[in-house]
């Protein structure tokens, strides 16, 4: 069995990843709209009409913006907790009562052949998920929008073949930059969003657990650079002894188009 993944869009403006096999294919969040992700999911030779669900993270607009067109345009399922759902109520228009599907925060569930594990994470929305979506032997995971590490998340993700790591921020770009306060203080908050730093501390742990290739995502556009975010976590990484190359593969998601697709067996 082939399980397929790539990240579709990954930043703070809008985020959407693809996984699949050849019979089961799923987005996780459609955060922008439907005819952007449209046109990603052909590039890599995927029709929309294909998908069997969309499965979502959290409520804040940039994982929700488009998951309402997309599921009255081709009648797709959205998967989401009981607090997403209610969080999401008046966001996403008209959901067919039978493709709104509710499941427990970490309790496993299936689309076709992919098994999901929707597992807990930190941030400010009602009840935040990643996912750990496996098929065969082979595991992808997403942790994004994360305030802090945690054990929780980590042993979730752990041994995954493929990851999408949050590493949103620069600290020093951030507190030098023209965010306002509160925001600044909710983004470096421990439900806020994750830092290079702190992307590079989980990554060495992350590899020491089983973690093959980092898909580093969710970057600002106003506090980050994918040359800054890679370096940091690599330089992390080789100060533990473990090279992007030898130990694992370590790449950046694209902020405005797919990143590469990823295929195991």
């Amino acid at each position: 069995m082939q399980l397929q993944f790539c990240p579709l869009f990954s930043s703070s403006s809008g985020n959407s990843i693809f996984v699949g096999t050849e019979k089961t294919k799923i987005l996780i969040d459609a955060g922008l709209s439907g005819a952007k992700i449209t046109a990603e999911l052909k590039k890599i030779g995927v029709n929309p009409e294909e998908l069997n669900a969309i499965l979502v993270t959290h409520e804040h607009s940039d994982h929700i913006a488009g998951v309402g067109v997309l599921s009255r345009r081709y009648h797709i399922p959205v998967y989401a907790n009981a607090g997403t759902w209610a969080a999401m109520n008046g966001k996403l228009g008209a959901i067919e009562a039978s493709n709104a599907v509710e499941f427990e925060t970490g309790g496993d569930f299936s689309v076709g052949d992919l098994n999901i594990r929707p597992f807990a994470t930190p941030h400010d929305a009602a009840e935040p998920v990643g996912y750990a979506i496996c098929a065969g032997s082979c595991k992808a995971a997403i942790a994004t929008d994360l305030g802090c590490i945690r054990e929780g998340w980590l042993s979730e993700v752990a041994a995954s073949d493929v990851l999408l790591l949050e590493a949103n921020h620069d600290v020093n770009t951030l507190e030098a930059g023209r965010y306002p306060y509160e925001l600044k203080k909710r983004i470096l908050g421990r439900k806020g969003h994750l830092s290079n730093d702190d992307a590079g501390r989980a990554a060495v742990e992350l590899v020491r657990r089983g973690v093959r290739a980092i898909v580093l995502g969710h970057l600002s556009g106003e506090n980050n650079f994918p040359e800054l975010a890679y370096a940091s976590v690599s330089c992390a990484l080789e100060e533990n002894g473990l090279v992007p190359g030898r130990d694992l593969a370590l790449s950046v998601a694209r902020r405005d188009g797919h990143s590469e697709l990823f295929s195991m067996e």
